[in-house]
């Protein structure tokens, strides 16, 4: 199956995106198809390779069009440059939009203003506030508001003209039709009776006009979408800003010559030129030099890492002093930049559960609307006739029916949820918090319970000499030495450990000879003449070597390992060697208490050892001794209890359980498989960021929340009121002005509450 997501030019509502997907989803080939009102994009999944040109010939008939294909999930981001520019071009066409509805708006806006001037003037010289109008001036306007009607509704308005005009041709409405066919019916009865003044005399008030109710109507629905389409355009900036970090070019070395190409011409293993000041093209491993690395985009923290041979660098950094050069090992799709953008990208076109409900609304609301608005012009004309009079009736039957039409309109309901999606997800990417879709991100807000694997999770995941006991008369760093030279022939990750400090404390190394490993004990090595071990408590008593060993069993019970190194005659002292916590566990698991979480950590370690480092950190639970499948057992268990698990991990062994969790949650610096079972990576690997995560999925739903209230609210208040349903009672009735003023304003905050997720602090 194939999928592609397709721009969509002609929708402006939650409506206009069901009709597109209840038209699309008929075509044969077609599996599945979603549209998204926030990102105005469609995606479509078919069974063999679909033609678009066929898809508008379906959908071009009711005003909308499958555009430029903006993405792939077959080819993903192999071409990084080939995705901004498309995405430059889908910029520069929604600029043009802008400007074109900028344009249309500052034109309409004084015609309002007359409008309205001519409506207050003549309201408040009713209650003699000011003069009444002269008959002169009242026949100026009366052949001025004509003119000024026509040019709001035909230029103006001719989008909801176009949606009246597709209604009546193919039974599709959407929000165009409902303003559409408001302000048509206010022109047409205006029109009537100025120009069949004498014929309708007798049986309607022929002096009253709804020309003002054309004009300003269109001119604030017209002001609201143009606010409304310039406030969505920023809700995706973390795209542009990701595609951005790409570097365009890289310095490669091909037959011993530097060559600038292109990012898609480079190849795996090229060697690649980095100079200061430039962005590194594609990820790779340093072969020559070393430099500072701004990796700021990935990691959060603003201070430039060092970065030596054998270190790994990451497209879009930023190397800020020496020249270096590398080796390329992930270019195209497979760069880390761009896994991040097409997992934004995704997130942001999906849909999260929540949405479902106004969705369905929507699909049904504007034929309901339609009913309504006309049984409403229906009732006052047959109930109002009578106490009123039918020119009274029609008048206000009119109103009503206008108002009706204008103030239901669904924009608000569609745009509730997507936009705080977006601003949502795009806000985590720039956080380092990578979610995969909108579902995963209402699931998160309900979590009460996360589970950690310890190893690479909590802690560090690469053991570390973090204690030395000596005995003898060397010195500490003779004492490293004599141990990481020993182990340099070592590949075991605990001898990796003590070269490793030796490099960082730039503790010398030398050759050794006659090396041999002791299987189960430790190893042993010519140093300067000298045989000397290194080893476990068993290699020091299999030399019958004189040695307390209770000064270790504290320090083993803690999972510390240690290393004894010794001569046949004596020993010299020993280093103990962990895997270390990471300096951030502690706080997020106090954070995550502090947002009323329980905390369990999984180990396939051994009890006491488990037991201490959780001490050290707050964990509540702790479940030792695990194998793989016992990890999933456990998420399965809790599940039982009632509770919503988020399970965070990094390996293989742990992608079961991160697959079954209601949220599985992925340290970046973990495999591939685990990455692939979560719904959430952390980039770096920093666990403060699940509490980040939580927050953000908070703040989000909040969001989605709040303006599917007022979206209600906007509905459920202004539909009644603008029937008339309260005149008997209290005398309200709802001017369509304030109604189409009251739609503008819904739509216009539900984007700009969304927009306030960006600024918020997690």
């Amino acid at each position: 199956m194939n999928t592609e997501i397709f721009k969509v030019e002609g929708m402006h509502c939650a409506s206009c995106a069901s009709i597109i997907e209840r038209t699309v989803s008929k075509l044969d080939g077609v599996e599945s198809i979603s549209v998204n009102a926030g990102t105005e994009n469609a995606k479509i999944s078919f069974k063999d390779k679909i033609n678009i040109q066929d898809l508008n010939l379906k959908l071009e008939p009711l005003g909308y069009s499958l555009v430029t294909e903006i993405n792939d999930s077959t080819t993903a981001l192999d071409d990084t440059l080939e995705s901004s520019a498309k995405l430059s071009q889908s910029k520069k066409a929604k600029l043009a939009e802008l400007t074109n509805m900028k344009t249309k708006v500052i034109s309409a806006i004084p015609l309002a203003v007359i409008s309205i001037f001519i409506m207050a003037w003549d309201l408040l010289g009713q209650y003699h506030v000011v003069p009444v109008m002269s008959q002169m001036v009242e026949e100026f306007f009366h052949h001025l508001l004509p003119l000024m009607a026509t040019y709001t509704l035909f230029v103006v308005g001719k989008p909801y003209l176009l949606g009246l005009y597709r209604f009546i041709r193919h039974g599709k409405a959407n929000m165009d039709t409902l303003v559409g066919i408001g302000t048509t019916s206010a022109f047409l009865y205006s029109f009537a009776v100025t120009a069949f003044a004498n014929v309708l005399q007798p049986f309607v008030d022929v002096n009253h006009t709804y020309y003002d109710v054309t004009i300003v109507v269109i001119t604030f629905i017209a002001l609201g979408k143009y606010l409304e389409t310039r406030s969505k355009a920023k809700t995706g900036d973390a795209i542009e800003k990701l595609l951005n970090l790409q570097a365009k070019t890289a310095l490669v070395i091909r037959n011993g010559k530097e060559i600038e190409l292109s990012i898609n011409d480079v190849k795996h293993n090229d060697e690649i030129i980095v100079k200061p000041g430039a962005k590194i093209p594609v990820d790779g491993i340093i072969s020559k030099g070393s430099s500072f690395i701004d990796e700021s985009m990935i990691t959060g923290e603003p201070i430039p890492n060092n970065k030596n041979i054998g270190d790994t660098v990451i497209a879009g950094t930023i190397n800020t002093s020496g020249s270096f050069v590398f080796k390329a090992t992930k270019i195209g799709s497979e760069t880390l930049l761009a896994q991040i953008i097409k997992m934004v990208k995704d997130a942001q076109e999906s849909k999260a559960p929540i949405q479902t409900l106004a969705d369905n609304i929507s699909s049904i609301f504007v034929p309901i609307v339609l009913v309504i608005a006309f049984v409403t012009l229906t009732l006052w004309i047959l109930l109002a006739t009578g106490p009123m009079g039918f020119s009274q009736a029609m008048s206000f039957g009119l109103v009503s029916f206008v108002g009706v039409l204008v103030i239901a309109c669904p924009c608000a309901l569609g745009l509730a949820t997507p936009t705080a999606i977006i601003v949502g997800v795009g806000k985590g990417a720039k956080e380092g918090i990578l979610v995969k879709d909108a579902a995963t991100l209402e699931k998160l807000y309900k979590v009460d319970t996360v589970v950690f694997d310890k190893t690479g999770t909590i802690t560090l995941g690469k053991p570390r000499l973090v204690d030395i006991k000596n005995f003898s008369n060397l010195k500490d760093d003779k004492l490293v030495s004599i141990l990481a030279s020993l182990e340099s022939k070592s590949e075991h990750p605990i001898g990796q450990a003590i070269i490793n400090y030796a490099k960082e404390k730039n503790i010398s190394i030398v050759d050794t000879s006659d090396f041999e490993n002791i299987e189960g004990m430790g190893l042993k090595s010519m140093i300067e003449g000298v045989f000397y071990y290194a080893g476990n408590v068993k290699l020091i008593k299999d030399l019958n070597l004189n040695f307390d060993s209770s000064a270790i069993e504290p320090l083993t019970n803690q999972g510390k390992t240690p290393v004894i190194l010794a001569t046949k005659e004596k020993v010299f002292g020993f280093v103990m060697v962990a895997d270390e916590i990471k300096k951030e566990s502690k706080q997020a698991i106090i954070d995550l208490h502090k947002l009323g979480l329980k905390v369990v950590m999984l180990t396939g370690d051994d009890k006491r050892a488990a037991k201490y480092i959780a001490s050290l950190i707050g964990i509540d639970e702790v479940v030792a001794n695990v194998l793989p499948q016992n990890k999933l057992d456990k998420i399965k268990e809790l599940q039982s209890q009632g509770k919503i698990v988020a399970m965070a991990g990094d390996g293989v062994n742990d992608a079961p359980a991160l697959a079954q969790a209601d949220v599985g949650i992925a340290m970046s610096t973990g495999t591939d498989v685990a990455i692939e079972s979560s719904g959430i990576t952390l980039l770096d690997g920093d666990i403060s960021k699940i509490v980040k995560a939580i927050k953000l999925s908070k703040i989000t739903m909040r969001g989605i929340k709040q303006n599917l209230f007022w979206a209600f609210v906007y509905n459920i208040i202004g539909i009644p009121l603008a029937t008339g349903m309260f005149y008997p009672i209290f005398g309200w009735l709802l001017n369509p002005i304030f109604a189409g003023m009251a739609m503008a304003l819904s739509s216009i905050s539900v984007v700009s509450n969304s927009l306030r997720i960006k600024s918020m602090e997690l």
